[in-house]
């Protein structure tokens, strides 16, 4: 068996009906699901609301969240616990409640909170992101920097794949460079807020003052970090790097390639979605690792990790 590392999805991966068999099947997921309290009713919201709705960022997070901590604890019952945990944005919040960082009850509201904070920075700003295929992050930034207009790299997913944001032209004008410097594809990511950049810094700023009201614990696994793309050493100041993380770039690959030189190689991808795992897979196989990884999206996803009927692909 070797080193198990639990991944968390971020945001985009949220659909109608996540969880509600899990729901169904496991009382320790409904217990979860149950116990949450905030100024809306999440639960309908996520089995039976309006895509439209589950899809705006404040309710996006805390439903997401919801998921993340109820297969969290069904698992960890059923004897299946991390070494190590690593979240993409929103999913750094699972990593640090899977870490022991952050316990449930805060865990829930936090996210809402964060949710609600960055869907009103991006209030009447005009920007887009965009997913860039087939090209190097250095020949990226390079290009940003080049064109006139808020343009910069944001999410430094796995070799081949990392995402722009910026104002609308200068997007464009950045894609038209890329596609000319030999990027095979740009592609529009449904997203309107202009998540990890600059212009999230009154949500940074607002976090910045929730978390003076929480305790955060040291880690007890193997963390890693999005805003540097370390493994957390003891000293670091997580409320401040977490303020900064909502404001600044997200470092993924480097993330996993830290998980990955520290000897994990067994994934547990959270969801629902599997977009981590397809991350981890390039990442690895770029520096030649190993790395044996699984996604639970639903019920069955569950049982089969649960009867140990699944073996890592």
């Amino acid at each position: 068996m070797g080193k198990v590392c639990f991944l968390y999805a971020g945001q985009g991966s949220q659909k109608v009906g996540m969880g509600a068999d899990i729901y169904e099947a496991y009382p320790t997921f409904k217990k979860v699901i149950d116990g949450i309290e905030l100024d809306f009713d999440l639960k309908e919201l996520m089995f039976h609301g309006e895509e439209s709705e589950l899809s705006k960022t404040r309710y996006t997070q805390p439903a997401m969240s919801a998921f993340a901590a109820g297969v969290t604890e069904v698992l960890k019952e059923n004897g299946i616990r991390p070494e190590g945990a690593l979240g993409l944005s929103l999913g750094e919040y699972g990593a640090l409640y899977a870490a022991g960082v952050i316990d449930l009850n805060e865990y829930i509201p936090l996210t809402a909170f964060r949710g609600k904070a960055m869907e009103e920075a991006a209030e009447g700003k005009n920007t887009v992101m965009s997913a860039v295929l087939g090209l190097d992050s250095e020949k990226i930034e390079e290009i940003c920097r080049a064109v006139d207009g808020f343009v910069e790299l944001t999410n430094y997913n796995c070799p081949g794949q990392y995402v722009i944001c910026g104002e609308e032209e200068a997007v464009i004008r950045a894609e038209e460079g890329l596609k000319e410097a030999g990027a095979k594809r740009c592609v529009r990511l449904n997203v309107t807020a202009p998540f990890h950049t600059k212009l999230l810094k009154e949500a940074g700023e607002k976090l910045s003052e929730y978390f003076e009201k929480i305790i955060f614990n040291e880690p007890k696994i193997s963390l890693a970090l999005n805003l540097t793309g370390k493994l957390y050493v003891k000293g670091d100041n997580l409320k401040d790097i977490m303020a900064k993380q909502a404001q600044s770039a997200i470092h993924f690959e480097d993330c996993a390639k830290a998980m990955l030189n520290e000897g994990f190689d067994r994934f547990i991808e959270i969801g629902p979605g599997n977009v981590l795992s397809g991350f981890v897979k390039k990442t690895a196989a770029a520096i030649g690792a190993k790395a044996d990884i699984i996604t639970i999206q639903n019920k069955e996803d569950l049982e089969k990790i649960i009867g140990n009927r699944l073996v890592i692909q």
